[in-house]
């Protein structure tokens, strides 16, 4: 069976998206080779996933019909290096934060390429990917990267002047849900909660209104109107938050890391 994925890089969300791939059965495991410079982590990656794994990029580049690109962007420049002048013309799929399509192009001219951010909850096949491609794509290429995103999420198609807003919103969200979750809890020990109970009491309640508001389709304002019933608890807690500024202050830190994301890009 031929080489259908090569993967440069076996870290964390590599190995998300390489065991999703496969438990998908998206590709199989004889289609799929990882170049990775550590032999520690080849052997684990060879041993769990019965993948090809190799020390050389070029190998992974020279047999695969699509390469993802799953390294840290401070060492780019050395990957790049190490995969020039490859006869093979791959679909390139890069997942390195806030590297830009032009960056990506100068390793691999006249390639279709495209560019992705999937958040941390891929790592457990619920993260959100937005992808953004160059003007090389191919429908069919664009359809294999949905795919492979798809084995750990859901995806959504952009233009890529707005992968820095991305990075705000489903890149470093959650974070933020982290932090809300984090301080409900904190709240139920504060009025008296055992941590335990109010942890699952906090973590199923983002959860559960997540799933609301997505299976009924309606906009969270409604969801939040058919809670806060008149003079009850819930609008006392929710004229609280507004006085603190807590929906200002989710908008500030979105705004915050799309700047931020900005700089990271021109550097």
């Amino acid at each position: 069976m031929s080489i259908q994925l090569g993967i440069i890089g076996g870290g964390v969300m590599a190995e998300a998206i390489l065991a999703r791939l496969i438990a998908e059965k998206t590709y199989a495991p004889e289609e799929i080779i990882v170049g990775e410079p550590h032999g520690a982590r080849r052997d684990y990656l060879q041993k769990t996933y019965q993948v090809k794994v190799s020390p050389d990029n070029q190998e992974a580049a020279n047999v695969s019909e699509v390469l993802l690109l799953a390294v840290k962007p401070q060492v780019l420049d050395r990957v790049l290096a190490s995969l020039a002048g490859g006869a093979n013309r791959p679909l390139v799929i890069s997942i390195l934060a806030g590297v830009s399509l032009q960056r990506i192009q100068k390793g691999f001219p006249d390639h279709a390429i495209i560019r992705a951010m999937p958040n941390t909850p891929a790592t457990v096949g619920a993260g959100m990917t937005a992808i953004a491609a160059n003007k090389m794509v191919e429908p069919d290429q664009l359809a294999k990267a949905k795919a492979i995103f798809s084995a750990v999420g859901n995806v959504v198609e952009v233009p890529e002047n707005l992968m820095d807003a991305v990075t705000g919103v489903s890149g470093s969200g959650p974070a933020y849900v982290a932090l809300m979750i984090e301080a409900l809890a904190d709240g139920g020990v504060l009025a008296g909660l055992p941590r335990a109970i109010a942890q699952k009491l906090a973590l199923q309640t983002v959860l559960g209104t997540a799933q609301l508001i997505k299976d009924t389709e309606e906009h969270p304002a409604q969801i939040k109107d058919k809670v806060t019933s008149p003079g009850g608890t819930t609008i006392a807690g929710v004229a609280v938050l507004e006085k603190m500024g807590f929906r200002s202050a989710i908008i500030e830190a979105v705004r915050a890391a799309y700047r931020r994301s900005q700089e990271l890009g021109k550097k």
